[in-house]
């Protein structure tokens, strides 16, 4: 019975874990590297700082939202990309109907590098990419969307001017699905440890950058809104995807 009532349990749970998920892979022209399964020991070789579920950072207010839940244990272990390159998160099966937008950081290591660097605390994110909701996109409206048409990948240009140097590249999902609910926006933020190469001669931007935790605030129109609201027959709706605009640099 207690063996019956186990497996009744896990099939109950299942559409529960696959209905979220995490970055599977991560490419640049100088190779792919895998994600350590959150549910799985952690690897490492790999780049991709292993969480411990698929499921959303559930207080985004605290240091989770940095890494994602268990995310942000540093490690060795570095992928590898030009500065100017496109880069690409590959999100595996992602089969998720969690309509928001797609937002990707980047966080200088600094001179230690990024195995001892958590990027937790003060203003040390700089946003370089977002896909938040246009409506000109009938069928896809939503950054997030896209996950859906690629399927599963979502690409980005790693700025040109910034020197060589070790970072995290920060790449998330917002779920807008049940953000009419304080609290009940759903992050799913992913860290990649990159070495850059070939760059130009810029840090990150001294203005601009935002704190994870810290820079989303749980009233935040992008954050507390009803997701039935954004639809191409809805002219008036506008949206404004939260943390600030994406730099330039």
């Amino acid at each position: 019975m207690a063996l019956l009532y186990t497996s009744l349990l896990a099939i109950s749970l299942l559409p529960t874990i696959l209905a979220h998920g995490q970055v599977r892979y991560f490419y640049s022209s100088y190779g792919t590297w895998s994600a350590a399964d959150a549910y799985a020991a952690a690897n490492a070789s790999s780049p991709i700082r292993k969480l411990n579920t698929y499921g959303p950072a559930a207080d985004f207010t605290n240091i989770n939202i940095t890494c994602g839940e268990g995310g942000n244990t540093p490690v060795a272990a570095l992928a590898k990309a030009d500065a100017g390159s496109v880069v690409t998160f590959d999100w595996g099966s992602w089969g998720s109907s969690h309509s928001g937008p797609l937002m990707t950081y980047i966080a200088d290591c600094g001179s230690a590098g990024c195995a001892s660097f958590k990027g937790d605390s003060g203003a040390v994110w700089a946003k370089f990419d977002q896909d938040g909701y246009n409506p000109a996109r009938t069928d896809y409206p939503w950054g997030e969307n896209l996950l859906h048409k690629t399927p599963s990948v979502y690409s980005v240009t790693i700025p040109a001017s910034i020197k060589p140097g070790q970072y995290i590249i920060r790449h998330e999902v917002l779920g807008l699905h049940v953000a009419g609910t304080l609290m009940g926006a759903q992050f799913y933020p992913n860290c990649i440890q990159v070495q850059i190469v070939n760059g130009g001669t810029k840090s990150l931007p001294s203005t601009g950058k935002v704190a994870l935790p810290g820079a989303y605030i749980p009233t935040d129109p992008g954050i507390l809104t009803q997701l039935w609201w954004y639809n191409p027959s809805n002219t008036t709706a506008s949206y404004t995807v939260p943390a600030g605009p994406v730099l330039t640099f």
